[in-house]
């Protein structure tokens, strides 16, 4: 089988914190090692020698990832590399993928990976529009082109039982008949990320959180503000907040300055240290092995989280939120409604020792699955 698999990477110099490409690196080695011919068309190379690479350019913006895919460009790759399956990581560019195929002579399938969804659905069944692609009211045009794109494939991946139901109404409400085509495939754990659970030691009265998420509005970073400063103050915790970003262009700042803003403010926290891997995933394995639990994201439209399973695959026990995927996949002793219940937890967390490591065991366990071979291999049942 002969794959393209185009690779949209906003920003190639925080490759750390694209989750997308962090699962096209573990991703397609594993397909090669089962036969695949991968080609990952993107702006930096992903996976190994065995990978074919198409270089392709950054969009400057979300925006431009979502409405200008390159119709020029797309035929030109589709014509050179004849692909039997072209993977769209960019489901709003999937009628343009059609459209190239169509001009390049070249019948393929075309399977979406629904990385990221730009809406969510409340507890009582409303659509919410994602606040970050709503920019000037642009937020429906986003979800149309959405809805187009998933018309246009001929396979639907998404990551989790919720991203699955959440696709599946949000088809449903703007006329697109998914048929067959909705698979759920998770994405892969890093294995320069993983822990034996037996190497795990637990806290001695007091631990060290970390938060390693995007720092953006959207992702509830004002309500992780709001807790952390709870928890430095009430229990026996520090915390550990990732800068993720570093210095992003000013394009990226003048659409949304508010990880910079809330960046400032957790580092005048008492108690809070923000840190940096600086783009190096040793460093980042050392900083969460460095710490005893993590803190899930409070963005309500959450349909998965790479950061979620990266503290999980090193046995860190992770609180979050009632809501969205958070509540599917994370244990139920460790969510949390309010602050008082999260203050409990980190508490317990800390001063009861069979507790701790009960969750260490379960949080790695979460993980097992996530291997990229076995990945890769419902990675492929789902796009034949």
């Amino acid at each position: 089988m002969r794959v393209l698999y185009l690779l949209n990477v906003s920003n190639s110099s925080q490759l750390t914190a694209d989750s997308g490409f962090t699962f096209a690196d573990m991703l397609a080695p594993a397909l090669a090692d089962a036969g695949v011919e991968v080609t990952v068309a993107s702006p930096v190379p992903a996976g190994d020698a065995r990978v074919n690479f198409a270089p392709t350019i950054s969009p400057s913006t979300k925006y431009r990832a979502r409405f200008d895919p390159g119709m020029d460009a797309l035929v030109t790759l589709i014509r050179d590399r004849r692909p039997e399956v072209v993977v769209a990581n960019q489901i709003e560019a999937a009628p343009a993928i059609r459209a190239a195929l169509l001009e390049a002579r070249v019948d393929a399938r075309i399977a979406g990976y629904c990385h990221y969804l730009p809406f969510s659905f409340t507890d009582t069944g409303d659509l919410e529009l994602d606040p970050a692609l709503n920019d000037r009211g642009l937020g429906h045009s986003v979800l149309l082109a959405f809805a187009a794109g998933l018309a246009a494939c001929d396979r639907i991946l998404v990551h989790s039982s919720t991203a699955a139901s959440w696709t599946a109404a949000a088809a449903a409400r703007t006329g697109v008949d998914l048929g067959d085509k909705l698979h759920i495939v998770p994405a892969p754990r890093d294995v320069r990320l993983v822990r034996d659970p037996a190497d795990i030691t637990p806290p001695e009265g007091r631990v060290t959180g970390i938060y390693n998420h995007r720092l953006y509005r959207h992702y509830g970073t004002a309500r992780f503000t709001q807790l952390a400063r709870r928890l430095v103050a009430d229990a026996p915790v520090r915390l550990t907040v990732m800068d993720l970003f570093g210095i992003r262009s000013p394009e990226r700042i003048r659409l949304d300055p508010s990880p910079e803003r809330h960046l400032e403010e957790l580092a005048t926290t008492d108690g809070v240290t923000i840190a940096s891997d600086r783009g190096d995933r040793i460093r980042y394995r050392s900083l969460l092995a460095g710490t005893h639990f993590g803190i899930a994201p409070f963005r309500p439209g959450c349909p998965w989280s790479m950061s979620v399973i990266d503290c999980q695959a090193m046995g860190l026990p992770v609180i979050g939120p009632r809501t969205g995927w958070l509540a599917e996949h994370i244990d139920n002793e460790l969510l949390f409604d309010t602050d008082e219940q999260a203050v409990h937890i980190v508490e317990r967390l800390a001063a009861d020792a069979e507790f701790y490591l009960v969750h260490a065991r379960r949080a790695h366990a979460s993980t097992t699955e996530l291997a990229p071979v076995t990945v890769a291999a419902r990675y492929l049942e789902a796009i034949k």
